[in-house]
């Protein structure tokens, strides 16, 4: 199919082989329409996730049991402004920034 037939299929057969121009109004309620449909579809959701993994974060305290972007789980000892103290394995203490933990598998009650 060449270019020419695409176009004329696409466009909308209207008397006289006038092409209507239509109204200003109806074009910017039609792209607010597909704005509020990306903003419910994609954004909206998007910003949830980001607000419940930061309160996640937040919440961390010693004794909770994570897992790492990595894959590595441990348990949390301390809790710094930036970063966390955790425990991999028996008297292994490593320091994991805090936007590295990838969730909590465990919490202390």
């Amino acid at each position: 199919m060449t270019t020419a037939m695409i176009l004329a299929m696409a466009a909308p057969a209207t008397e006289g082989g006038q092409q209507g121009g239509g109204s200003p109004l109806y074009m910017f309620g039609m792209m607010g329409v597909i704005f509020a449909i990306m903003y419910f579809m994609i954004i909206r959701p998007q910003q949830k996730q980001q607000r419940q993994r930061r309160e996640m974060i937040e919440a961390l305290k010693g004794g909770d049991r994570i897992v790492t972007n990595g894959g590595l789980f441990a348990t949390v000892k301390d809790v710094h402004e930036d970063r966390i103290v955790a425990v991999i394995a028996e008297g292994v203490k490593v320091e994991i920034a805090k936007n590295a933990v990838g969730g909590v598998v465990k919490k202390k009650d």
